[in-house]
C-alpha cells in the first residue's frame, strides 16, 4: 500500500507540472487498460495534451485527486474539443489511413 501511495504522489507531481506548464490547469480522464494499469489522459488549458500510466485505476484516482484536477467520466466531445493538434498529429492520424507515415 505504501508503494501505491508513493506512486500516486509521484504521478500527482507530474500532473501538477503538466497543468502549470500548459496554461495553469488541466482536465483528465482515467481509462482502465487491463493488467498494465490505467491511462490518465490530460488536456491542459492551452489545448496541449499528454498522458501518464498508473499501475491501477485506484492509484490514478488518488493521483488526480492529489493534483486537484477535474476528472471526466469519458473523453467526451467537450474535452476533445479543447485538444489542439499540430501538423505532426494530423500527418500521423491521416497517414495511417492513407499511406502516410507508418505507426511503427
Amino acid at each position: 500500500m505504501a508503494d501505491s501511495s508513493k506512486k500516486a504522489a509521484k504521478l500527482a507531481k507530474e500532473i501538477t507540472a503538466f497543468a502549470k506548464g500548459h496554461g495553469g490547469s488541466a482536465e483528465g480522464q482515467i481509462a482502465y487498460v487491463g493488467q498494465v494499469g490505467a491511462r490518465i489522459a490530460l488536456v491542459g488549458a492551452n489545448g496541449e495534451w499528454g498522458d501518464l500510466m498508473a499501475p491501477s485505476v485506484e492509484v490514478a484516482r488518488q493521483a488526480t485527486e492529489r493534483a486537484g484536477i477535474t476528472v471526466r467520466d469519458g473523453f467526451d466531445g467537450e474535452m476533445a474539443e479543447k485538444v489542439r493538434t499540430g501538423p505532426y498529429e494530423w500527418s500521423r492520424m491521416a497517414g495511417i489511413q492513407i499511406g502516410g507515415p507508418s505507426n511503427g
